[in-house]
């Protein structure tokens, strides 16, 4: 990057009228609107240290520096302040011993971008448990699929990069109720990375800091219905342009009887559909009586039942499921179902596994 007043210009105050870098620089440079470096050094006191002889403010090479690790951190996840704080401590010289080496005044290392803090989802919605690490193998994956393998860089790359927010920005959006920003950054990680992806990078992560700020304030179950609708709303979206099926057995996937939370039941469908499959959702609250209708008239490969709460989590309606020729493997997921499920039932806990259950199934 070059400095304002050309080639070269700052390094010596002779040199030009205005060294030193100006905040329009700094913001190409770093991929941040102008405005938020100004809130930046408001709120935290980082910002330009010099003045032109002009008398503008103007950033030097170590004020660059120290925005930059700035920037890094809050795109790994680290709030704003943690990370102002951590880019403006003094940085040991050469050969120096770096002071959390020592542990002294270690700072906690943030969380990789957009891995929830928790085993799950939040309790509000429950989906299913964290992760496997992206590394992991995949027995669903598939050469070309869009939640096929993914590639090297994916396992470390941080969600933030261009055209993408991070799970902090979507859940400031989300916070001001910013319904555009909140829906063009879903749309955006759904097109580019796939539903799996996005789950896990995105979608738990703002869950968990809406739960959060539930649990320290009372408040936020407005954002989390404005997120949940937008959430939805983006993976039908996404659905629609699916691939035709290639499988000739649909899958059933419904809510536990009473069961109300039914996102992941819609995320699942949204994945299985990028691979081919042909879903039929039918909701929350789906009786165990309407439920075996559908598996008789549709003869499914496989029924997958979310239950999300204790309530709801009942095995024993799932003996009732007819048994069906050929046979019709039942998954259940979610936190809900108690631990004596029929031997005949398959459990998952993560959102690979359940892919993975449908999978192995229809081949």
């Amino acid at each position: 990057m070059t400095r304002d007043g050309g080639p070269g210009a700052g390094e010596n105050a002779a040199a030009g009228e205005e060294p030193g870098y100006g905040i329009g620089a700094v913001s190409r440079r770093l991929g941040v609107p102008a405005s938020t470096l100004r809130t930046w050094n408001l709120r935290y006191g980082i910002g330009p240290s010099r003045r032109s002889p002009g008398g503008h403010r103007r950033y030097d090479d170590a004020d660059l520096r120290r925005l930059e690790e700035m920037n890094r951190l809050i795109r790994t996840g680290m709030p704003p302040a943690d990370a102002a704080r951590q880019a403006l401590r003094p940085r040991p010289a050469s050969g120096e011993r770096p002071a959390h080496a020592a542990g002294e005044g270690a700072a906690a290392p943030p969380e990789p971008a957009g891995r929830p803090e928790s085993s799950g989802w939040p309790q509000s919605h429950g989906p299913f448990d964290s992760p496997r690490p992206f590394d992991s193998p995949r027995p669903f994956d598939r050469p070309g699929s869009p939640e096929g393998t993914a590639p090297p860089a994916l396992t470390v790359r941080a969600a933030g990069e261009p055209g993408l927010p991070s799970a902090v920005m979507l859940a400031r959006a989300a916070s001001a109720l910013d319904v555009a920003t909140v829906s063009a950054g879903l749309d955006a990680a759904l097109a580019g990375h796939g539903v799996v992806w996005t789950w896990e990078r995105l979608v738990l992560p703002v869950f968990a800091a809406i739960t959060r700020r539930q649990r320290d304030t009372g408040a936020g179950i407005d954002v989390e219905h404005l997120f949940s609708d937008r959430l939805q709303a983006a993976l039908a979206r996404f659905a629609a342009r699916a691939p035709s099926p290639v499988h000739p057995r649909p899958v059933l996937l419904a809510g536990a009887e009473e069961e109300q939370h039914t996102l992941p039941i819609h995320a699942l469908a949204a994945a299985l559909g990028t691979l081919g499959v042909d879903t039929r959702v039918l909701g929350a609250r789906t009786p165990y009586t309407a439920l075996a209708d559908a598996m008789r008239r549709l003869g499914p490969a496989a029924v997958f039942v979310w239950s999300q709460t204790r309530e709801t989590g009942d095995p024993a309606p799932l003996v009732g499921l007819p048994g069906l020729r050929p046979a019709c493997r039942v998954v259940a997921g979610g936190p809900g179902w108690r631990d004596d499920l029929p031997t005949q039932v398959t459990r998952v806990n993560t959102f690979r596994d359940a892919i993975s259950a449908v999978m192995t199934t229809l081949r």
